[in-house]
């Protein structure tokens, strides 16, 4: 088994190309697995989590952090887990990756509290960390370079239409009681799922061919110690300072937050100009088109992950709909962003560049407000058919701007940045979810809590979370709108075909 997977073509060393490797498919559709069972959990709580809370006890904040742990975990980490994978190799963080998902989502499922539960979702986007950064190396070290373009177009919309099957799958799951498991099979449906990917992988995916010339990188602990402190300083705060009735300390860190990420960069290249290895490209930071793609991924990405948690929310605390019935009101935006992802990316992005991305944020951000509107000027609790116009605009445009969001981000790297580049654009894809729960959920909570104690009868306490969704939905159609204006910093197209480099989902 072993001479089979590492020398893929012994004759390619002769003549200095690589063949590729026979079982490459394979072993794409194993990673491609793994790196969807991610964005299943990444995504499905937003809709899991009332019913989650329901069943563990707990407040807002508890329902907040459901979400935020794991996404929080996975954005402090994950640019630490694509440079183990250079200095461990990338196969054996895969599957070490997939192990520790494998178990922390049992742990997961295992959970008797609130606190346990954020625990172990933790713990699970650190193993996130280490799985899902080796997937691009991994393709591109599976296929020859006359296939990584194909191999590419499977992965990428593949990717796309898990992150927005996340929530749908997770109303389901909760309400078919899966072997009477309830919220408990949201989580361990990844067990079996996991163990096949194990098994699978360490029979397909290639060894690596032995280096004689390459030097191995070293870790820099001390960025990563920076990073994690500065991100962990940023998102905390704007989660639990709701909870605490925003002391001083909750400032405090927030303020913290940009001296130890300014402390960070000083370091970076401090260690760069030492000749000694750093976490991240520092060059990177000197480039304007990637600085302002690392922004417009920031509004964008979290502006539409919290405007789904406030959505599912809204539609089972303030409508009192079942998880499945708030699933199926979703559907429409994931139909739209299917739709608008597969027509950018087969048609218009190659073309039109940039363009597409700026229509993709008006579409969305009119999608929002639509939405918003529709909830507030109706007369009595919403429904599935009424609100379908208006989320599909927003799943639509939605698709329209992933598609060509990260190739155009990485348009403006130079080739021996584009690792680094794509771990960091990944890495403030999850940061900005993290964010995007934190800020839209604290205002969506907020306004709950301050004007429901008023409310006297249940067409009031409705209009009260009606009001709350209008305030998280604003406060997403403003970052769509500050994205947008930042996206002129972008380049005005992709890298071309054949160009070293992809970046994540």
């Amino acid at each position: 088994m072993d001479t089979d997977v590492t020398n893929a073509a012994p004759a390619a060393a002769e003549t200095g190309k690589r063949t590729p490797y026979r079982l490459r498919w394979i072993g794409l559709a194993v990673v491609m697995g793994a790196d969807i069972m991610d964005l299943l959990d990444a995504t499905i709580v937003n809709v899991a989590g009332p019913g989650i809370r329901n069943a563990l006890g707990g407040n807002s904040t508890h329902l907040q952090w459901f979400s935020a742990a794991y996404t929080l975990a996975f954005a402090m980490f994950l640019i630490t887990g694509a440079r183990l994978g250079d200095i461990l190799g990338r196969r054996r963080m895969f599957l070490m990756g997939v192990t520790a998902f494998t178990v922390t989502s049992a742990l997961c499922g295992l959970a008797q509290s609130p606190e346990m539960l954020i625990g172990a979702r933790g713990l699970q986007g650190f193993a996130a960390a280490m799985m899902v950064p080796q997937a691009l190396g991994l393709i591109r070290d599976m296929f020859h370079e006359s296939e990584v373009g194909a191999a590419f177009a499977v992965f990428g919309p593949s990717m796309g239409l898990a992150a927005v099957l996340g929530p749908i799958l997770g109303g389901v799951v909760m309400d078919a009681d899966v072997f009477g498991l309830g919220w408990r099979a949201v989580f361990m449906v990844n067990v079996p799922l996991g163990l096949f990917a194990l098994v699978a992988g360490a029979r397909v995916v290639p060894r690596p061919e032995p280096s004689t010339t390459a030097r191995r990188p070293g870790l820099d602990l001390v960025g990563v110690v920076l990073v994690t402190a500065a991100m962990m300083l940023l998102v905390y705060p704007l989660v639990q300072g709701r909870e605490e009735g925003w002391p001083a300390w909750t400032f405090g860190c927030l303020a913290a937050s940009l001296p130890v990420l300014g402390l960070f960069a000083w370091y970076e290249v401090r260690t760069t100009r030492a000749g000694r290895d750093a976490l991240v490209e520092v060059s990177l930071f000197a480039n304007r088109a990637f600085t302002g793609a690392l922004a417009v991924g920031l509004m964008m990405f979290a502006s539409m992950i919290g405007l789904m948690l406030v959505l599912g929310v809204y539609l089972q605390i303030g409508l009192d709909w079942s998880a499945t019935h708030a699933a199926l009101a979703l559907i429409p935006w994931s139909l739209g962003s299917t739709v608008g992802a597969g027509l950018a990316g087969a048609v218009l992005a190659a073309k039109y560049g940039r363009r597409v991305l700026h229509a993709g944020l008006v579409v969305g951000l009119l999608g929002v407000l639509g939405t918003a509107a529709t909830i507030t000027m109706h007369d009595g609790p919403v429904n599935t058919w009424i609100l379908l116009p208006a989320t599909a605009v927003a799943g639509f445009g939605f698709g329209l701007l992933m598609a060509p969001f990260f190739g155009i981000a990485l348009a403006g790297v130079a080739d021996h940045e584009v690792g680094s580049a794509s771990g960091v654009l990944n890495a403030v894809q999850q940061l900005a979810g993290a964010l995007g729960v934190a800020l839209f959920g604290t205002l969506f909570f907020t306004h709950v809590e301050d004007n429901a104690p008023a409310a006297h009868s249940l067409d009031a306490v409705r209009g009260v979370f009606d009001d709350a969704f209008t305030v998280g939905a604003l406060g997403s159609a403003a970052a769509l709108a500050v994205a947008w204006g930042l996206a002129f910093l972008m380049p005005r197209f992709e890298r071309p075909p054949g160009a070293e480099g992809v970046a994540g989902h």
